[in-house]
């Protein structure tokens, strides 16, 4: 696993798209419980390498209901984004996660992780990149139908203030998902 994380972290694939350069944020390591897959670091994320160093992390934690020394635990949590960089400003938030990294790295680093009771997909794009024709129309009915999905995989929206209209056109979620999510978790850990 180190290894495999040492690559990744030197990893150039896409360079040539990104503006601020490669910077991969991935953790992991062959103990971890659940993996979380997101779509791609924030500029904030970008700038500290910490991932989820920012306030979609602070919401995602308390969706968790885990505390930050919890969720940065490897044993209990790897973090494995849909784009490891990094991708870029778009008109309204951030530009998609580049396609390369889930093809090249994601099936390496799941192989090496044995142990994993769950995988949090955050988003649109691992959601149909992980549960593909079993994904429904839209994200919205693909989180209302979470339940179709475990025991291995838990489809949750982005945490990101740039979502709260989702979140309040939808409030079922935090009313009802979020405490399933909860118990989950705290079943695992």
């Amino acid at each position: 696993m180190e290894e495999l994380l040492n690559n990744i972290s030197q990893c150039i694939l896409c360079k040539a798209h990104l503006l601020l350069g490669p910077r991969p944020v991935v953790t992991a390591q062959i103990h971890s419980k659940i993996i979380i897959i997101g779509q791609a670091p924030g500029i904030k994320v970008h700038e500290s390498g910490v991932p989820w160093d920012d306030q979609s992390g602070k919401k995602l934690r308390q969706w968790l209901n885990v505390t930050e020394e919890q969720f940065y635990n490897t044993e209990n949590f790897a973090i494995i984004p849909m784009g490891f960089c990094y991708p870029g400003k778009a008109k309204t938030g951030d530009l998609p996660p580049r396609p390369e990294c889930a093809p090249q790295w994601h099936h390496q680093l799941l192989d090496k992780m044995p142990k994993v009771e769950l995988v949090i997909l955050i988003g649109a794009y691992a959601q149909r990149y992980y549960l593909k024709d079993k994904a429904k129309r839209t994200l919205t009915e693909t989180v209302g139908e979470y339940k179709s999905y475990l025991p291995k995989y838990f489809p949750i929206p982005h945490p990101s203030p740039t979502n709260r209209f989702w979140r309040s056109k939808n409030p079922w979620f935090e009313e009802l998902v979020v405490s399933e999510l909860q118990k989950t978790v705290y079943n695992i850990l």
